[in-house]
């Protein structure tokens, strides 16, 4: 028996990465290599979770 709706629709992305905040990279911390955010990206990614409180 095999679900064809989950291998239709297995490589569907659920999310849209295009406006997170970790899409727009600034820089990478040297030793740990954690991606860093500008200043702009990291106060629209606030204001959109703000906008968006259950």
């Amino acid at each position: 028996m095999t679900n064809k709706f989950k291998e239709k629709f297995v490589g569907m992305p659920i999310e849209k990465h295009e406006t997170a905040a970790w899409a727009n990279i600034e820089k990478t911390k040297p030793v740990s290599k954690v991606t860093e955010p500008s200043e702009v990206q990291a106060a629209n990614a606030k204001e959109y979770v703000d906008s968006n409180q259950k």
